[in-house]
């Protein structure tokens, strides 16, 4: 079996789908986006292209190693993200030719479903405690939501009650046993982070998030002396090397490498059973498509220490489009109680709608996040 063919889509909200074709009619779907940045992510793969035209698909491993190490220069988001979404579809090619799910090749299912959480609040949080209550009654255990605005090196204390009386007003509606992440996503700087986590911590949070920047590692082991609270990060790490670093400093609870950035299935899969060594937690980071969910979801199932996924329906960002959408069976996805099944379907165990892709794309998108300032001008972590 060879490679013949690579098309890429970019379709709304700000997602970019790959197919994979073969000269035994065998197609396969990834998703190599980086939020903001997709035409420069598919201009990657275009690159890499030349290498893979005539490639057995089934060489996974060795076609990582040639992308990742054989151009001198590696890692980063752009190549990584591009390589990530190559792997994806070479999976989903190789589970549809052996007609086995992908999580068969990786050791088996341990599980048969996992917990997902939704996004609340959007960017600028606010009405979060009725937001999280209608989440609640359509049966999820748990939310995610933005925790501040821009925030300073040092900043107003005003901030740090606001994010305290939005969290409050979750614990009032839906009780002391709804799972609550606050996602500092990197806004924050270590001293205000500090002062943040500290008060938050009589909410009993199921994780704050990104309380600083990930290139500040150093960082979390001074916020961890604060709060007893678990610590996530991870989703701006790509590849096991970049996560070697946080293993080792040991403070950092729950990892969150994202299948569409940090490699793909396998190397994520590596990574979970890295953290697993350190007695870490996996939530895979995921606010993108159908593919990078099945992607989640086919590691998911082999990795002993995931314990909750996160998804994009309904997320602020999608605009023109959702998660479920681009699938010819939104019910693939089965969610049921606050969990997704586990695709048993060959591959990545999901059908796209190719015709609505194809004429997504034709619109396509230009997405970009917000640039953000500080009330005296200077750019603000968004």
């Amino acid at each position: 079996m060879k490679i013949t063919k690579l098309t890429l889509y970019p379709v709304e909200p700000r997602w970019l789908f790959l197919k994979i074709d073969t000269d035994e009619g065998i197609s396969g779907w990834g998703e190599p986006v980086v939020e903001g940045k997709a035409a420069t992510v598919g201009a990657c793969v275009r690159e890499m292209e030349d290498y893979l035209i005539g490639k057995d698909p089934r060489r996974i491993e060795d076609i990582f190693q040639v992308l990742y190490r054989g151009a001198f220069y590696r890692g980063g988001p752009i190549i990584t993200s591009a390589i990530s979404g190559i792997e994806q579809a070479l999976w989903d090619i190789k589970g549809k030719f052996y007609n086995m799910p992908v999580y068969e090749f990786l050791g088996g299912s341990c599980r048969d479903n996992i917990d997902v959480y939704c996004w609340i609040g959007g960017d600028r949080p606010a009405d979060v405690g009725q937001a999280a209550l209608r989440q609640k009654e359509l049966g999820f255990k748990a939310i995610k939501m933005n925790g501040t605005e821009e925030m300073h090196f040092i900043d107003s204390f005003d901030k740090v009650t606001a994010v305290c009386e939005r969290v409050a007003a979750i614990r009032e509606t839906c009780g002391e046993n709804f799972g609550i992440a606050v996602d500092f996503h990197g806004r924050v700087h270590k001293t205000m982070a500090k002062v943040l986590a500290k008060e938050l911590e009589p909410f009993h949070l199921m994780f704050i998030e990104e309380p600083v920047l990930s290139e500040n590692y150093e960082a979390f082991e001074e916020i961890a002396k604060h709060v007893s609270t678990p610590i996530a990060m991870g989703e701006r790490l790509f590849t096991r090397w970049d996560f070697k670093k946080i293993f080792e400093q040991g403070v950092v609870d729950i990892i969150q490498p994202d299948l569409s950035h940090a490699g793909g299935i396998l190397e994520v899969r590596k990574i979970a059973a890295m953290a697993e060594a350190y007695d870490m937690a996996v939530a895979p980071h995921c606010p993108l498509g159908p593919i990078a969910l099945a992607a989640c979801l086919q590691m998911d199932a082999c990795a002993p220490n995931a314990f909750i996924q996160e998804q994009s329906l309904g997320i602020h960002y999608n605009k023109g489009g959702d998660l479920l959408d681009y699938l010819k069976d939104p019910k693939t996805f089965d969610y049921a109680g606050g969990a997704v099944q586990i695709p048993s379907a060959p591959g990545l165990g999901i059908e796209i709608n190719e015709a609505y892709v194809i004429e997504k794309a034709k619109k396509g998108h230009n997405w970009k996040n917000p640039v953000w300032r500080n009330a005296d001008g200077t750019v603000a972590e968004w």
